[in-house]
């Protein structure tokens, strides 16, 4: 018995590809409005941005009424003054889930993407500062046989 052999050529060790960054999904209204979403922790937020004066609706409510720490404030307007968008646009933000630490930062994700689908040029200040980052930091769940996730039950000698 006599076998085929063909030779099959393998190319040469290829370049290695460089990974381009995902590409933004561009979600626009008919109106002019972009959107984007944002999460952290339990917390989700719409945001919805416009061409305007740099006005901010969270939930109906001013950014001062709504974020009262300083902190949250300061996360919430990142991606806006890091791009330089902060007098330029205006800011329409429903939130619901989790406390203000959460829902200011997922405001803050949902703000970094709708910027980075109105704006290219803006894309590189956003990820390098970490607005367009998903913080996938969670609560632990408890498990059975023990009083929190970790956290056992006391030691009783008697």
């Amino acid at each position: 018995m006599s076998t085929d052999e063909t030779n099959v050529e393998t190319p040469a060790a290829e370049a290695p590809v460089e990974a381009a960054p995902a590409p933004v999904k561009k979600a626009k209204s008919s109106d002019g409005v972009i959107l984007g979403t944002g999460r952290r922790k339990t917390s989700v937020a719409r945001v919805r941005i416009k061409s305007g004066s740099g006005k901010i609706s969270i939930n109906g409510r001013s950014l001062e009424d709504f974020f009262p720490n300083i902190q949250d404030q300061a996360a919430f307007m990142g991606p806006l003054v890091d791009t330089g968008y902060a007098e330029k646009l205006d800011v329409r933000v429903l939130v619901n889930g989790g406390g203000t630490s959460g829902q200011a930062g997922a405001c803050r994700m949902g703000l970094g993407r709708a910027l980075a689908a109105l704006d290219d040029a803006a894309f590189p200040a956003l990820r390098e500062n970490g607005h367009l980052t998903r913080d996938s930091r969670m609560k632990e769940r408890k498990k059975y046989g023990l009083r929190g996730a970790r956290r056992g039950t006391q030691f009783s000698k008697r």
